[in-house]
């Protein structure tokens, strides 16, 4: 089996698209999957993780990580330090996205952003339905427990992008592992990912 297949599919789709002998940066890297399959494509794989565990596993692995809230550490890299920002399944977790994509545009020339979509439709009928925060495969913690602070839609996302400068160079949309098309993607994508160019 190859890594793309063993990857989750917005992952995969990043590695696809990350050329070798480029740069990256993996923004909250978690156990490193994602930089050991770039490295093993020939790229310079860099990455920074809050989680002392899962930098223990990136290091124990022989990959390239330093342990920082990206919340705060990302203004220590320089501008165009890389080609490519990573930053997966991690932008509803930030205190500032608007912030974050504007420092993932600064340090890369590109940004991959992935995020769960929350107007999904399952999450838009268990609202109505039931009047409380959804719960599902791919937001399974109770509203009290999660670290989802920012609720972001596709067409949040869309604006947010045109309102920092950025460019949408290429969007996948995903329910559960199947790839979805464009169209109404606002409410049948589970989650999303965004590539991203800056000003420049």
């Amino acid at each position: 089996m190859s890594q793309a297949k063993q990857l989750r599919p917005d992952l995969a789709a990043i590695l696809e698209r990350v050329d070798p002998g480029t740069r990256a940066l993996d923004v909250g890297c978690g156990d490193g999957v994602l930089m050991a399959a770039l490295r093993a494509k020939g790229v310079d794989a860099r990455g920074i993780e809050i989680d002392p565990a899962c930098v223990a596993t990136c290091v124990g692995q022989g990959l390239s990580v330093v342990q920082g809230d990206a919340d705060r550490d990302l203004t220590f890299y320089p501008d165009g330090a890389f080609d490519y920002a990573i930053l997966s399944q991690t932008l509803q977790t930030a205190a500032r996205p608007d912030r974050m994509l504007e420092e993932l545009l600064r340090v890369g020339a590109r940004a991959f952003v992935s995020f769960p979509n929350f107007a999904h439709w399952r999450m838009r009928w268990a609202l109505l339905r039931h009047g409380r925060m959804p719960v599902t495969r791919h937001l399974p913690v109770t509203w009290y427990e999660t670290q989802n602070i920012h609720h972001v839609t596709v067409r949040d996302f869309r604006e947010l992008a045109r309102a920092k400068g950025g460019r949408i160079e290429r969007e996948w949309f995903f329910a559960s592992e199947t790839p979805v098309g464009a169209a109404g993607a606002n409410w049948r994508a589970e989650y999303a990912l965004f590539e991203v160019s800056g000003r420049g």
